[in-house]
């Protein structure tokens, strides 16, 4: 018995509704794969550019906007007292923190460096391991990039050391440092370049500044374009799979039954 005519109409909108619906879900899985794709690609355009001058460092969102991906050496003196510990980050598929400190530069301004990851304590989130900071004039070398990536949270209040996602604009007025529109992700350790006048006379004034025990294998952003094929694939397929039966269904399965009920 074939459906009522009502029935038919709402299976086929059904239908219709199911197959756009998941052939669009394929094709912005695609576009984020491009999107991710042109990521690298900048990125390793830029970094064969010449590494930019600590004086050239963009002031507004605009100017760094154009600089993401340019390496660059800075000076300057870590803020350790407003070190934070952004939580639920992976580095070589495993939880953990990203460390992030304020380098304060010459001029008084600050720029945030994702200074490394740091492994989660999964029996107290609380307990971090020590991170090394080391005091003085240091030479953070790296490239630019926009702040951290924001996770979803519940609560956007928290104002601890450890913290889901970081905004500069508030952050800025937490420290009461104006802070440049970018951060700066460490690639290699820091350089002391000199000591406090206490630091230097004492003991462990040869301290080296490898001792900070942080990763730093940052993820290539297009690491995991071969995720986001798969699941277009997976889209395009229930979008095939939707039609598919729809037409055999609706359309052949009835004149089919038709014919065996009606021979010539």
């Amino acid at each position: 018995m074939t459906l009522g005519r009502g029935r038919r109409w709402l299976v086929l909108v059904a239908a219709v509704v199911g197959a756009s619906l998941t052939a669009r879900l394929g094709v912005w899985q695609l576009d984020r794969a491009q999107q991710k794709i042109s990521r690298q690609r900048s990125l390793d355009e830029r970094a064969l550019l010449p590494a930019l001058r600590p004086a050239e460092l963009a002031r507004d969102a605009a100017g760094a906007a154009l600089q993401h991906h340019r390496r660059i050496t800075l000076q300057g003196r870590w803020l350790a007292e407003r070190t934070l510990f952004l939580d639920n980050r992976q580095m070589d598929g495993h939880q953990g923190f990203f460390v992030v400190t304020p380098l304060l530069l010459p001029d008084g301004d600050a720029v945030l460096v994702q200074r490394g990851w740091l492994p989660r304590d999964f029996q107290d989130r609380t307990r971090l391991a020590p991170v090394y900071t080391p005091a003085g004039l240091v030479q953070v070398s790296g490239r630019i990039a926009p702040p951290p990536a924001k996770l979803f949270e519940f609560d956007g209040s928290e104002l601890g050391a450890i913290r889901q996602n970081l905004d500069l604009v508030l952050f800025s007025r937490e420290i009461r440092v104006a802070l440049r529109p970018l951060s700066l992700v460490q690639t290699e350790a820091e350089q002391q370049v000199s000591l406090p006048a206490e630091a230097a006379a004492g003991p462990d004034s040869a301290v080296d500044a490898n001792a900070a025990g942080l990763l730093r294998h940052w993820a290539a952003p297009a690491a995991d374009v071969g995720k986001h094929h798969g699941y277009a694939f997976q889209w395009f397929a229930l979008c095939a799979l939707i039609t598919g039966l729809y037409v055999w269904f609706q359309l052949i399965r009835p004149r089919v039954q038709a014919r065996t009920q009606h021979p010539d």
